[in-house]
């Protein structure tokens, strides 16, 4: 069985055991069903989950929930899986969304190399050259900023974790609830963000309880 992770800002990931995808402390998922009780009753994220997937065709609106769901999970199962010889080609994703209502142009099907045991969708390709794949399964973590400085590398301007960065850089940070109300996230969304996406950035980031008692997080300056 196949152990997914989903961040905050949409990137999938699939992991070689559920520790490991339980380590990174963003939304883990196994099943479909998993999947949509995740999401919840997000239509909107699951259409930008569905646009960000590579070599599907973009839609503006799904018939329903369950449709939206039942074609991602399809669309991230090839995740992780390598070829069967070296020699074996790409294999090409490509997922029919006829069905859906208001598409919008389809792009040209990407093709997707194989890929490491952990393998993430819905990151930005960097534009080099392939390098050759690597046998070990280890992956390099990002190195740790020094301790006590706060420094950006992952927000994009706009994005919404700049949104939240910026929520985060007032004197008194924001709350958990203030965050869910903002960004339309569930608590356990904000929570795995803070864990994972925020410290992968370079964040330091505080969490303490307000005067009110209420979770609140601040990134130290």
């Amino acid at each position: 069985m196949k152990h997914f992770t989903i961040d905050a800002e949409n990137h999938i990931t699939v992991h070689a055991s559920r520790n490991a995808a339980r380590d990174t402390g963003a939304g883990v998922f196994s099943t479909e069903e998993q999947f949509a009780d995740l999401i919840g009753p997000d239509s909107k994220r699951l259409l930008e989950i569905w646009n960000s997937l590579p070599g599907v065709k973009p839609v503006t609106k799904f018939t329903n929930r369950k449709v939206a769901t039942e074609r991602i999970w399809k669309a991230i199962q090839g995740l992780g899986e390598r070829a069967a010889t070296p020699a074996a080609k790409p294999r090409v994703i490509a997922i029919n969304a006829d069905t859906a209502l208001g598409e919008a142009p389809a792009p040209e099907p990407a093709t997707v190399a194989a890929a490491e045991p952990i393998a993430t969708v819905g990151v930005p390709s960097p534009d080099v050259a392939p390098k050759k794949a690597r046998s070990a399964t280890k992956t390099t973590r990002p190195k740790k900023s020094p301790k006590g400085e706060s420094k950006p590398t992952g927000t994009r301007e706009g994005s919404k974790a700049a949104q939240v960065v910026a929520m985060l850089q007032r004197s008194n940070g924001a709350t958990l609830a203030e965050i869910v109300d903002q960004m339309g996230w569930q608590k356990h969304t904000v929570r795995g963000f803070m864990a994972g996406a925020m410290k992968k950035a370079g964040y330091l980031v505080e969490s303490f309880k307000s005067a009110k008692g209420d979770r609140t997080y601040r990134i130290n300056q």
